[in-house]
């Protein structure tokens, strides 16, 4: 047994019942909710139904009322019935059978001044309708007295029931007959056995068209015995017993649809939204039955299962609430503690992180230090390479500005000697073929000097043919020592690649001194410098027809200190890859006829 003294068990007790009471209030209002709203669809629901019902009873009756009109005003009828002859009699017979195939109706027939049967559409059958009297039939007389009637009765031949409408003839002396068509609804019941119990009551309350057969000639409410006794005597309905519908209320010609319990043949009684509509003439009134068990049902069980699960959910989350508060001081001392532990392990984890830290920086120094000097032996190990390379060409250099210098002495003396002679016009050219001489020698001790230069910039824009040119004029003399054809294709003049000029020169003239060096024993040498694009790449092609490179020492072409010359360290190819490399580009070496390389540079916008 629970102890009630303990607060804890009194106020979970407490809870549980308020939850009970809620979730029955919300069990009983939601399903009272939903029951009242799915009625108010089932009255829609039945109202437009009872009015498609009656639409389509109304369509068919419309359709063949204009027949019995027709026929009164036929020439061929009123000569019948004026002088009947065995011809014109058979004539007219097989017109009205044409008519009954041709409008569906059941028969057509024509009675005379005295109600007997002249013509009939069924005239072929057993059951023709010729030589019978119809007298007593009230749509006769009242056709007689009034021109028009309409009666639903049961054929006193073929026994099956119709609506017979009729119209009087008129003749030159006075009647001369009258004309019925007799319209059944099969067809009609057969199309509404198929959806919800429907049927037709006349005026008298007499259900006359129904989709549930053993209804038929039940009344909705108890006919007066007069009434019930003139009904029979004039054959109207047979010997139907003209009973009472059993529906619990009463079926009524109200507007507003009604709940009402019916049975239907061989079920339980069940409760149905009964709905009427009007159908104009005649008098008849159109009722159909909506079944309400199954909607009813599960709109009521929707509805509840809703609310049961709101109110379970609402329970939750009060007792999840109630639990929380009723567990808060037991979490705030477990929080207090957590607290503390923490802090403590914070204060581990600080000190630890602290000497980590320390760590990390002194490493960091040393690491940055490392690459300061990395980078410090990088850019005095591209420098040695270019004062190696300007060691290579100075006697070529030299050789080409001794030429100069030893012109400029000869124009010189020349010069002084014409103006001694006052020959001043001449004196005048040679100072001018001086000045050129001086100029050239200028531009290579420029590109020298430019070349030589400690220069660590960053990459920009600049003109592929002046670093090809200014590299050709740097080996311009070995080149003609050697006399190599020298062979060059750009396919833009001013084409530009994302470097530093003097790196880049330094790394074609690499290029142009391995040439060289490879076409020493060359007949007919000569290098090719392509310059093209391709999309967003600039690619510089040195390539000569020299002997090439076995496949053993191309594998180890960019591996320092790899070489194939005697004096070479083996350093070259890699100085110069790691230049195109900081400019964002590729050195690379293509196999074929002789050696090929190709130096890969991004464009320049």
């Amino acid at each position: 047994m629970p102890n009630l003294s303990d607060p804890t068990v009194r106020r979970w007790s407490a809870f549980c019942l308020v939850c009970a009471v809620l979730l029955t209030a919300l069990f009983m209002g939601a399903g009272a909710a939903a029951e009242r709203q799915a009625l108010g669809d089932l009255e829609r629901q039945a109202q437009t139904s009872a009015a498609l019902h009656a639409a389509v009873l109304r369509s068919e009756l419309d359709k063949h009322r204009s027949l019995p009109f027709v026929l009164a005003q036929d020439p061929d009828v009123a000569e019948v019935l004026s002088a009947p002859r065995p011809q014109r009699t058979v004539a007219l017979n097989r017109k009205l059978e044409t008519l009954s195939g041709g409008t569906r109706a059941a028969v057509i027939y024509v009675l005379d001044a005295s109600g007997k049967t002249i013509a009939a559409s069924n005239w072929r059958q057993p059951t023709s309708f010729v030589g019978s009297v119809y007298s007593f039939r009230p749509y006769f007389r009242d056709a007689m007295q009034g021109h028009t009637a309409e009666l639903f009765a049961l054929g006193t031949v073929s026994r099956r029931p119709g609506l017979f409408m009729s119209r009087r003839i008129e003749g030159p002396a006075g009647p001369l007959g009258v004309v019925v068509v007799k319209v059944e609804f099969e067809a009609l019941e057969a199309d509404w056995s198929s959806a919800e119990p429907a049927f037709a009551a006349d005026r008298n309350g007499v259900i006359v068209v129904t989709s549930v057969a053993p209804w038929r000639f039940h009344t909705l409410a108890a006919l007066p015995a007069s009434h019930k006794e003139q009904i029979r005597a004039e054959h109207q309905f047979g010997g139907a017993p003209l009973t009472v519908l059993p529906t619990s209320p009463a079926m009524t010609a109200g507007r507003t649809p009604v709940l009402t319990t019916a049975r239907l043949p061989g079920q339980t009684s069940a409760r149905f939204m009964a709905a009427s509509a009007e159908l104009g003439a005649g008098g008849w009134r159109v009722f159909t039955l909506t079944p309400t068990g199954a909607a009813l049902q599960t709109a009521v069980a929707a509805a509840r299962a809703v609310a049961l699960l709101a109110g379970l959910v609402v329970c939750g989350v009060a007792a999840a609430i109630l639990r929380w508060r009723g567990q808060a001081s037991v979490r705030a001392a477990r929080q207090e503690a957590a607290r503390l532990e923490l802090e403590a392990r914070v204060e581990e984890r600080t000190a630890a992180l602290k000497n980590t830290n320390q760590r990390l920086r002194v490493e960091i120094d040393e690491r940055r230090r490392a690459e300061a000097h990395v980078q410090l032996m990088q850019d005095e190990l591209v420098q040695s390479n270019k004062l190696a390379t300007l060691g290579q060409i100075a006697a070529g250099v030299a050789h080409e500005i001794n030429q100069p210098v030893a012109a400029i002495r000869t124009y010189a003396d020349n010069a002084g000697a014409f103006l001694e002679r006052a020959d001043k016009e001449t004196a005048r050219k040679n100072l001018v073929l001086i000045a050129g001489l001086t100029d050239r020698i200028g531009l290579i001790t420029d590109e020298l000097r430019a070349f030589a230069r400690k220069t660590n910039a960053p990459a920009a824009p600049v003109v592929v043919r002046e670093a090809v040119d200014g590299a050709l004029l740097l080996t311009g003399a070995r080149i003609r020592q050697q006399g190599v054809d020298i062979v060059r294709s750009v396919d833009a003049e001013a084409l530009r690649v994302l470097a530093e000029r003097f790196r880049l020169e330094q790394v074609l003239v690499n290029l142009l001194q391995n040439a060289l060096e490879a076409l020493e024993d060359t007949p007919d040498p000569k290098i090719e410098i392509q310059v093209e694009t391709r999309r967003n790449q600039a690619r510089i092609v040195i390539a000569d027809n020299g002997p090439g490179l076995s496949p053993e020492a191309a594998r180890t072409l960019f591996t320092p200190f790899a070489t194939t010359k005697a004096r070479g360290l083996g350093l070259g190819l890699v100085i110069s890859r790691d230049i195109v490399a900081e400019f964002g580009g590729e050195l690379s070496f293509e196999p074929g006829p002789g050696a090929r390389f190709v130096i890969s540079l991004p464009r320049a916008k």
